[in-house]
Parts: C-alpha cells; sequence; structure tokens
C-alpha cells in the first residue's frame, strides 16, 4: 500500500540510515566524543526533518547543493545565531563528503555549501588583573584547608595556566601529572594526546589539593568504590568531578565581573591563549598547547589580541 504524505514509514528512511552510518563511522574511526557526536546527530536530524518535509529523504540522487541551499535558507529564517548555523552547515558538509566518499551519493553537494556571514563574535577574554584577583581569592579561600576550596583552586589553576578545555580537565587521572617535569598528559579531541606545561602557581594548587584537599573528598564520601579512584578532581561523592560542577564553579567566579559571552570554563582557555600571545609566544607554540588541529582556529587570538589592543588605545590614546 502507497504511504500518504505526512503518514510517517514504518522504518527510517534512507537520509537517516546514511547519517546514523555516518554518526558510528565518526565514533569508530575518528575517535569522536560521545557529546561530540550527539552535537552532530542534532545538526543533522535537522537535514533529515528538511529532506522528509520535501519528499526526497528516500532519493539519494535529490540531495543536491540547490537542495541544501533551500536547508541552509529554512535554517537561517529561524533566526539561529551565527555560530550555530555555521556549525551545522559544517556537520553538513562533512556528512556529505562522506556520502560521496561511501558512494551513497555520486558527488559531494555540499563542496561549495556555505552558512551566511554573521558578525563575527571575538570569545570572552579575561584581563591579567582580571585571572589575577580571581586566582588570589581562591587562594585566600583555601587558607584554611577546606577541601572543596583546594580542589577549586587547583583546577582553575590548571584551567588557566595550561590552557585546557573542560572536558580534558575532568578527563585527567592522577598518573596524567608529572610534578617533577611540571607537565600534564591531556587527552584532547579525537583521542589525541598531547603534553602540556603548567607554571609553580599550579604546581602548588596541585599539591595543596593532592596532599590535604583530595584525601579529605575521599573519606568524607566513605566510600570504597575504587573505580573512579583514578580520577584527579573528585566531587563530594568521591568520584570524578562533572563537567557541570566545573561550569558552574566558573560561573559564579565570573558572574560580577565586566565583560560579554559565555560565562564557562573555556574563558580561562580563551584568556590563556591570548595572554601568550601578548606575552609574545610563537602562533605554533601556542597552536601545540591548545591542541589545535589547524593553525586557522589559533589564529583567532590574534585578532583577539588585537581587538584588545585597539580597545586600550581608543580608551588611552589623547587623539584615538
Amino acid at each position: 500500500m502507497q504511504a500518504h504524505a505526512g503518514v510517517m514509514h514504518d522504518r527510517p528512511t534512507a537520509m537517516r540510515e546514511a547519517i546514523s552510518r555516518h554518526l558510528r563511522a565518526l565514533e569508530l574511526e575518528r575517535g569522536v566524543s560521545p557529546h561530540t557526536l550527539r552535537a552532530y546527530a542534532g545538526d543533522l536530524a535537522t537535514l533529515a526533518d528538511f529532506c522528509e518535509q520535501q519528499g526526497v529523504a528516500d532519493d539519494p540522487a535529490a540531495w543536491d547543493l540547490e537542495l541544501l541551499r533551500d536547508w541552509v535558507w529554512q535554517q537561517n529564517a529561524a533566526n539561529l545565531a551565527p555560530s550555530t548555523l555555521a556549525r551545522r552547515t559544517s556537520s553538513v558538509r562533512g556528512f556529505t563528503a562522506w556520502l560521496a566518499r561511501t558512494g551513497v551519493t555520486v558527488a559531494d553537494a555540499g563542496v561549495r555549501l556555505r552558512a551566511p556571514r554573521g558578525e563575527r563574535r571575538l570569545p570572552r577574554v579575561l584581563t591579567r588583573n582580571q585571572v589575577d584577583d580571581l586566582l588570589d581569592g581562591l587562594e585566600a579561600r583555601s587558607a584554611g584547608d577546606d577541601a572543596v576550596a583546594l580542589r577549586d583552586r587547583a583546577m582553575v589553576e590548571l584551567l588557566y595556566a595550561s590552557a585546557l578545555r573542560v572536558s580534558e580537565l575532568v578527563g585527567l587521572d592522577l598518573g596524567d601529572v608529572d610534578d617533577a617535569r611540571r607537565v600534564v598528559r591531556v587527552l584532547g579531541k579525537g583521542a589525541k594526546e598531547r603534553i602540556v606545561p603548567f607554571g609553580l602557581p599550579a604546581q602548588r594548587a596541585l599539591r595543596a589539593y593532592l596532599d590535604r584537599g583530595r584525601p579529605a573528598l575521599l573519606a568524607a564520601a566513605g566510600t570504597d568504590d575504587q573505580r573512579d579512584h583514578a580520577g584527579l578532581f573528585v566531587g563530594a561523592r568521591g568520584r570524578r568531578i562533572s563537567t557541570r560542577a566545573v561550569y558552574a564553579l566558573v560561573a559564579g567566579l565570573l558572574i560580577d565581573l565586566p565583560g560579554s559571552g559565555p560565562a564557562g570554563p573555556h574563558t580561562f582557555r580563551h584568556s590563556a591563549a591570548t595572554h601568550l600571545l601578548d606575552g609574545g609566544a610563537d602562533l605554533r607554540a601556542v597552536q601545540e598547547i591548545l591542541g589545535h588541529a589547524s593553525l586557522g582556529t589559533t589564529q583567532m587570538y590574534t585578532h583577539v589580541s588585537s581587538e584588545r589592543l585597539a580597545a586600550v588605545y581608543r580608551t588611552a590614546h589623547p587623539r584615538a
């Protein structure tokens, strides 16, 4: 019996089946994290929905550039943030490249697909004085040997010192910290490992946390479950701390500071990268510290530095 328009199919469409295979390939071949896979799945679901609305979800021959541009127009009409639209377009380009590579389609229809240009938004960056004030405040808070305060100070010191992603921070194990060499072994995006240095203030904070904070947190938790005890940073229950807890901590620290943009752990990563470049660090060295696959991604921070310089000039120069 022929299916009527608007009636759900008993099986997934060819588009949705292809998306599922693409996501499995990303997971198995490239080691993409579950969080990133969920983001890809959400982005590509909007394309599957659109193809079903157009009645072409089972016709790979119809998945051409014109169809993709119509999808972009629909997404743009939904008043999405430019960054969201750019990310969704990038996800679709990766998918169409996979379709062509695996023979599902004859050609890569998305190779010339572009999102409409939106206003460029620079990441939020703290000044050096703001970072110093925050870290001094955390040090004062931890002076009484409160276990949580010791942990929070060590986490923020390491976020800034090594320019870590929050996922990298919470994924650290005890064995990843080399105190003698002052480096930390990080597992970044795509399961790529890198070695990142940290400075003396972070070393002091880590030592205080490992000597007095972490043992107290584990003792207070009273758990015999050893499975999660390898985690460097632990929560009140003695298990590896969650990204949500780190976000909550950083949001609380940044809430009263001036500046626009997201108030999350990435603020310390952005700030560290910008301060390194401001201090004369080589761009490729900063790329290695951040774990960027492309130097072009790191170059964003040169724009941040120049914007900050221009802002200082406009504020301070009498003829600005």
